[in-house]
């Protein structure tokens, strides 16, 4: 019997129109553009403005640029994912408002939360009702509006996040491309380092949590960054070792978006080029889970059917995993 893969068909993203640069930031908080650069590899970032403008913003607007890029009737999608933390209420999911914005109306539509591998838990998921059979065009769609939780008064954080995101459509195939195998870790010890204080049911939102500021990211940068450059980097080689391999057979990688550094050593360590990893953090910052759909959209034009691509993600949770996918696809 022939083993049905679950192919990325398409990818569209997209990113709002305001860009909150480095010098703005010198004139929020105690920082300086060298002092970001140096420590994140960023220059600006997107952020979405307008009131009642949420995460179903990005994206609708990814949606509706990917169904009209692939040709794909709003009927005919039977599953939309949305990977985010910032969803636009706490429910319904931001999935099911996406789809409404959408006219998709055939789908079951749910959110996925694992933080910054949110994309990655979104598509190991979509991929699995695939290869079941059950499912033929499935959305995933990674978005978030960081600016809405972040604390523009800490400097150790508000420089980091941006706003944006993509989608992507996953359909079957019996050629051998799309997701060919997956590592997806949790640990839930690493929930300290990185995590929202207030707002869920553990510590509902009060005036004593506003006042406390305590609806914002919290984060300690070092013990999460220790974590970050170890882990996303010995995922990203693990799936290789697994799959036997080796550097010169993998076209691209697409790393996490969160820190330049993490980058460059994930990319030694998988014994790569620097011309091989997709790399847009200057410009959009961390999107969260839109940052692997950004990188894919804009080096769609690059990839070549058959290029073996590995994504790789680390994320408050702690979670972290990597995939490693044959692209389905020429550039059209």
């Amino acid at each position: 019997m022939t083993k049905i893969h679950a192919a990325i068909t398409g990818i569209h993203g997209w990113v709002p129109d305001y860009q909150l640069t480095n010098q703005e930031l010198e004139k929020m908080v105690d920082t300086t553009d060298e002092w970001i650069t140096t420590r994140t590899g960023i220059k600006t970032r997107h952020i979405l403005q307008g009131q009642g403008n949420g995460t179903s913003v990005i994206g609708a607007e990814a949606v509706k640029g990917l169904l009209e890029k692939t040709g794909t009737k709003p009927e005919e999608v039977d599953m939309l994912i949305c990977a985010t933390v910032t969803p636009d209420m706490l429910f319904p999911a931001t999935a099911n408002i996406i789809s409404d914005k959408c006219g998709i109306k055939n789908a079951f539509s749910f959110d996925m939360n694992a933080a910054c591998s949110g994309l990655l838990y979104a598509i190991v998921t979509a991929s699995k009702f695939i290869e079941s059979g059950s499912h033929k065009k499935v959305i995933v769609v990674g978005a978030d509006k960081m600016s809405s939780i972040v604390d523009y008064t800490d400097r150790s954080t508000c420089v980091i996040f941006g706003d944006g995101g993509g989608a992507l459509l996953m359909e079957p195939t019996d050629e051998e491309v799309g997701v060919m195998d997956a590592i997806m870790h949790t640990d839930g010890s690493g929930m300290p380092h990185l995590h929202m204080k207030a707002g869920g049911s553990a510590n509902p939102p009060s005036h004593e949590t506003i006042d406390a500021r305590q609806h914002f990211i919290y984060q300690e940068g070092q013990a999460v960054f220790k974590f970050a450059v170890t882990n996303m980097a010995d995922v990203a080689v693990a799936i290789m070792e697994k799959n036997q391999l080796k550097s010169e057979d993998i076209a691209w990688l697409v790393p996490h978006q969160a820190n330049m550094r993490i980058i460059e050593a994930t990319a030694r360590r998988m014994g790569i080029n620097k011309n091989q990893v997709m790399i847009n953090i200057e410009r959009y910052g961390n999107t969260t889970s839109g940052t692997l759909p950004l990188c894919l959209w804009e080096w769609e034009n690059q990839l070549r059917k058959g290029d073996n691509v590995v994504l790789a993600a680390f994320g408050g949770g702690f979670t972290w995993g990597s995939i490693w996918l044959k692209w389905a696809y020429d550039p059209k």
